[in-house]
């Protein structure tokens, strides 16, 4: 390639295309090296190799033969950028994913979800001008018949003498590669527009909301029938309310278990979205806004009955999948013909409010009675960790702490004030469980999540038969 003047910088940016983020910042620079070169070979008067190859037919009588994309001297590198097919789909491009990357922080996800939300939807030009990009065919080679017709290596030290009648060496012509990038993207976007399809067809199946819920904490607790809809424990599903947003799906995990007729969701005002949904719900005057379905997607929790311990952690609404999982277990233990190969739960439940251990009250009241029944007291351990309160409570809970039920719960496991002690919880359970594969399953924040993390490596015993942990992490 080099030999007839193209560089090989092209060659390797279109390798690169392909490739986002940093490796489109190469292709971009690449190119920008390219049109630089280009527009100087353009220009030169000089007679040099790069100065004959430019001056070559650009579609006139030699056919599309041209090499260079700068057709004349006066043309500017800007205009070939944004009137070539290969450049304006770049730019296009460009601006489409520094759109998607800068708006996809953590940052604008929390407090603008619905910049996020649009932003990203870009994709679709982004893809678009992926598949159509190489069809200007800027890249170009020498065709197979001018090569059979000159000898590279002798005319190209003659290139002056090319065309003369003494010489053997011609005009060399050149072509432009096909475009190879929708072979790369097909088969993804058909998969994307299949999935697209059968996500609009479930999210079209009737919801009937057969209860509505508003607990403390901004809390919205629906439940719902769909028919055909089957479940797991620790699922999660998607939520669109057309009069709020006809385009945002948002996901919930769910908290009913798979043996109940219907399947629940709770909702915590967290944004713009989730505040007027609640709103809407809470206006007995006005009709039950109707509500679009699409799932159920699997979690990690799925795997929690394959462990013989399983250690649930969830931090505030992050306890929703265990919601789910705790039912089933109450479900299970109905019928005794379950076969659970679970031995041992480790329940951790840390709320900044008192109000948030509402929620599920009555669920852990009725699996504190459940086990007292079948003789498992010691099968569910769960701790309840209150981050947030003041000195009232505290001396509260300390004059009542002879009481048979914690005064903050109702329940009969007392309401620890302050965070875990991690290194105490795995160090007692890795003593009462030495030759055991523990799951641990986080619902929480990242800072949670590296805890927990590290946690696992430093008390998992470097023998493999004995205590073993394994984390696994839901989004929060």
């Amino acid at each position: 390639c080099d030999r007839w003047g193209i560089p090989a910088m092209m060659f390797l940016s279109c390798l690169l295309c392909s490739f986002p983020s940093f490796h489109l910042a190469i292709h971009i620079i690449a190119h920008l090296f390219n049109f630089h070169r280009y527009s100087r070979s353009r220009q030169a008067t000089n007679g040099s190799l790069a100065s004959i190859l430019s001056s070559l037919s650009h579609g006139e009588k030699e056919g599309d033969s041209w090499l260079n994309p700068i057709q004349s001297p006066d043309m500017t590198v800007e205009y070939v950028t944004f009137t070539s097919i290969a450049g304006l789909t770049g730019v296009i491009m460009t601006i489409a994913l520094i759109l998607m990357v800068t708006s996809a922080t953590k940052f604008i996800r929390k407090n603008y979800f619905e910049v996020f939300w649009y932003t990203h939807h870009l994709f679709v030009f982004y893809i678009v001008g992926l598949g159509i990009h190489g069809i200007g065919g800027i890249v170009r080679g020498q065709t197979e018949e001018s090569m059979n017709e000159n000898d590279p290596h002798k005319c190209a030290e003659s290139f002056q003498k090319w065309d003369n009648h003494d010489s053997d060496c011609r005009d060399p012509q050149f072509e432009g590669h096909p475009p190879e990038s929708w072979k790369w993207i097909l088969a993804p976007v058909i998969l994307y527009i299949f999935e697209r399809i059968l996500r609009f067809y479930r999210s079209q199946q009737k919801v009937v909301i057969t209860k509505v819920v508003m607990h403390p904490s901004k809390v919205l607790e629906l439940q719902m029938n769909k028919g055909g809809f089957s479940m797991e424990v620790g699922q999660y599903i998607f939520v669109n309310c057309p009069s709020i947003s006809l385009l945002e799906w948002h996901p919930f995990t769910l908290t009913s278990a798979p043996e109940e007729d219907s399947f629940s969701i709770h909702i915590r005002a967290a944004g713009d979205w989730t505040e007027n949904l609640i709103r809407a719900f809470e206006q007995q005057d006005s009709s039950i806004p109707r509500i679009e379905v699409d799932g159920p997607f699997g979690t990690a929790s799925e795997d929690v009955f394959q462990y013989e311990v399983a250690m649930l952690v969830g931090a505030g609404i992050g306890v929703t999948p265990f919601a789910s999982i705790l039912k089933s277990i109450w479900y299970k233990f109905q019928h005794a013909d379950h076969d659970l190969k679970t031995q041992k739960i480790y329940f951790y439940w840390i709320c900044r409010e008192t109000g948030a251990f509402s929620w599920f009250n009555d669920l852990l009241i009725s699996l504190e009675q459940e086990m007292e029944e079948l003789g498992k007291v010691d099968f569910l351990n769960y701790r309840l960790f209150l981050t947030g309160w003041d000195s009232n409570i505290v001396g509260h809970a300390a004059l009542n702490f002879d009481k048979a039920t914690d005064i903050v719960t109702g329940l009969k496991q007392k309401t620890s004030f302050g965070r875990p002690m991690w290194d105490n919880e795995f160090s007692t359970i890795a003593t009462s469980h030495p030759k055991s594969v523990v799951g641990v399953f986080l619902c929480g924040p990242r800072t949670l999540a590296k805890s927990l993390r590290k946690c696992c490596h430093r008390y998992s015993s470097l023998d493999p038969r004995k205590v073993q942990f394994y984390f696994n992490k839901e989004n929060f």
